[in-house]
């Protein structure tokens, strides 16, 4: 893969994508997650991706994320690649370039928030400190709380700490507000568009709330296993405007 100095400024697109599928299974239980996507998201945007449970959103963001690969077609991560790396290959991807989000936290309860985040500082190669990543989302005050002593909103906020501390070029969020209430997702929100804003990552935001798609950059609709719509957002919220 190739040095963060290198992928750099190469095509102005965080990703490109042409003709990807996904089966899984074959013969009579072949199920097509994805029929062919066609998708370019530029860097540095946030994306807010829509689609009903089946709709293959989750399929395509695995396999940005390299958690998956296309059973064919290409992706390219800054021009090179990914849908032909090998398993090393993306597991060092994963480790340099992508931060995950999902809608449950995945905390370990024995640690405190701030080493919750220091996990992942340990094995990255220039990371934020934990006190910056969680100063980021607004848990400053919150360093040595263990996850029980958090609410849901804030467990989530370190969640998107530790995914942001290693300083990813992507950051892939899996229905990250699923499971809050509307003014505890404000919240949420709000930490990814702050770390959107400060670190510049190419922010994917899965979601079934149609709302949310008011804060985007970008908004992409699956259906079917296809992109059925891409709009650029001529009238961007904040967070703080929307609600559901």
């Amino acid at each position: 893969m190739m040095s963060a100095g290198e992928e750099s400024g190469k095509t102005g697109l965080c990703f490109r994508a042409r003709a990807v599928t996904r089966i899984y299974n074959s013969g009579a239980a072949a199920v097509h997650a994805l029929r062919g996507v066609d998708l370019d998201l530029p860097d540095g945007e946030l994306v807010v991706v829509l689609g009903a449970s089946g709709s293959g959103k989750s399929t395509f963001l695995n396999i940005l994320g390299g958690l998956d690969t296309p059973t064919s077609g290409e992706v390219l991560f800054r021009g090179e690649d990914i849908s032909r790396a090998d398993q090393r290959q993306l597991t060092e991807y994963r480790r340099r370039h992508v931060g995950f989000v999902f809608q449950f936290y995945n905390l370990m309860p024995s640690l405190t928030a701030r080493e919750n985040v220091a996990l992942v500082t340990e094995i990255a190669e220039a990371p934020l400190s934990p006190e910056e990543a969680l100063a980021m989302v607004g848990l400053e005050n919150r360093l040595d709380h263990f996850p029980a002593q958090l609410s849901g909103g804030e467990q989530q906020r370190v969640a998107i700490a530790r995914a942001v501390a290693k300083q990813p070029s992507v950051l892939l969020c899996d229905e990250p507000t699923g499971a809050l209430d509307s003014a505890t997702g404000v919240r949420v929100l709000e930490a990814l568009k702050t770390v959107n804003d400060s670190l510049g990552a190419t922010t994917l935001l899965i979601t079934h709330n149609a709302a949310i798609a008011a804060i985007a950059d970008r908004v992409v609709i699956f259906a079917d296993g296809r992109v059925r719509e891409v709009r650029e957002n001529a009238d961007k919220r904040l967070p703080g405007e929307i609600s559901w």
